[in-house]
């Protein structure tokens, strides 16, 4: 009973991620996503209470994945390795949760008016240390004498771009879908650019 319970919350919360992600929060039917899930309106419902609690259960599906990526990032870890680590796991958020990273982009797009204040510490005070770590590695001479903030801006642009403009990225390459070859050679060149680029003086 709890696998098919447990079968169709995944189903309707994937259902959910992609209607989201396509139409937004306010223009997203119930019965859309009941329609693409495969199962009958009631049993949205039944496990999600309300468009409101599903479109938090989205949201939060994303951010879990985002706090677990930073977990190698400490002031003794080796640079390269840390910064490596992260940007794979970056990359692995695009791939394999593409609706629900666009839907979590949307959302800070717009003020994040659905996250909980803890969500928001949470995130915020993730961001803070690994600020903190990478100033750490500056002031030791471990990489280059480069700002903290903007590097971290930078590796999140560069892989969030492979889910939120997934569109750009089909057109540009002439796949309708990436291959994990693909994501593999994303992840390579954004770890060159951003190592070379902390290579100390």
């Amino acid at each position: 009973m709890s696998s098919i319970r447990e079968r169709n919350k995944e189903l309707i919360l994937r259902a959910a991620s992609e209607e989201f992600a396509d139409k937004g929060f306010a223009a997203t039917k119930t019965s859309d996503i009941a329609i693409k899930a495969g199962l009958p309106k009631p049993n949205v419902y039944y496990y999600f209470k309300s468009k409101d609690n599903l479109y938090r259960e989205v949201l939060e599906s994303i951010i879990e994945p985002i706090l677990r990526a930073s977990t190698p990032f400490n002031p003794d870890g080796e640079p390269n390795e840390v910064l490596s680590s992260y940007i794979r796991s970056k990359i692995r958020i695009s791939r394999d949760l593409p609706f629900a990273s666009k839907v979590f982009a949307s959302e800070i797009m717009h003020g994040a008016p659905h996250l909980s204040a803890d969500q928001v510490e949470q995130l915020n005070a993730q961001a803070r240390h690994n600020i903190e770590c990478i100033q750490t590695w500056v002031e030791r001479g471990q990489i280059a004498p480069i700002d903290p903030h903007h590097l971290l801006f930078s590796i999140w642009a560069a892989t969030q771009t492979y889910a939120d403009f997934d569109w750009q990225i089909s057109v540009v390459t002439g796949k309708a879908r990436l291959e994990d070859a693909d994501y593999e050679a994303a992840a390579q060149t954004i770890i060159r650019m951003v190592l070379k680029g902390c290579a100390p003086d």
